[in-house]
């Protein structure tokens, strides 16, 4: 009968987990539809690449050897506020890539859109850290620090614990 009640608990857990992780996701992005297009664009591309190693391999040129350990969902934080899109951790880097593509001039004046990005070879990293909210514990973040002592802040995971145990 305990070892039930073990289990019982312990799927308990990792569902709340996972609803605090989806509510975290929902809570970083300011509109509904934002998020709707976000994640329909990032579907559509998956498909169409026919999943999310591809999805790698295509957008950030897999050296050979590197493979993917894992993907996930998450923002990155800057200046101008969280960016949604996918971190992956690879047997050689953690790179990022938004969900849909952002806007910018170029130096010719020109209105760009380009998905940001982001890429930092394992060997350039000095440490992860994992942090959360004082006040609100299940708001948790992942700061990776480089060498040069730039850090890189990720957040709203669906499932924190896990993207975190592959750095």
């Amino acid at each position: 009968m305990d070892s039930k009640i073990y289990r019982m608990d312990k799927n308990r857990r990792k569902a709340d987990n996972f609803v605090d992780g989806v509510s975290e996701h929902l809570r970083l992005r300011s509109k509904f539809s934002e998020i709707v297009k976000g994640k329909l664009s990032l579907g559509a591309r998956i498909l169409q690449l026919g999943g999310v190693k591809r999805v790698f391999r295509q957008i950030f040129c897999a050296k050979e050897g590197e493979k993917l350990l894992k993907a996930s969902q998450c923002y990155l934080s800057t200046t101008v506020g969280p960016i949604a899109g996918l971190l992956f951790i690879s047997t050689q880097r953690v790179v990022f890539c938004s969900d849909i593509s952002i806007k910018f001039s170029s130096p010719n004046g020109e209105l760009v859109r380009i998905h940001y990005k982001v890429s930092i070879p394992l060997r350039k990293i000095k440490r992860a850290n994992q942090s959360e909210n004082a006040k609100k514990p299940s708001q948790k973040f992942m700061e990776i620090v480089t060498m040069d002592n730039f850090d890189f802040w990720f957040m709203g995971f669906l499932n924190y614990q896990k993207a975190f145990s592959y750095l």
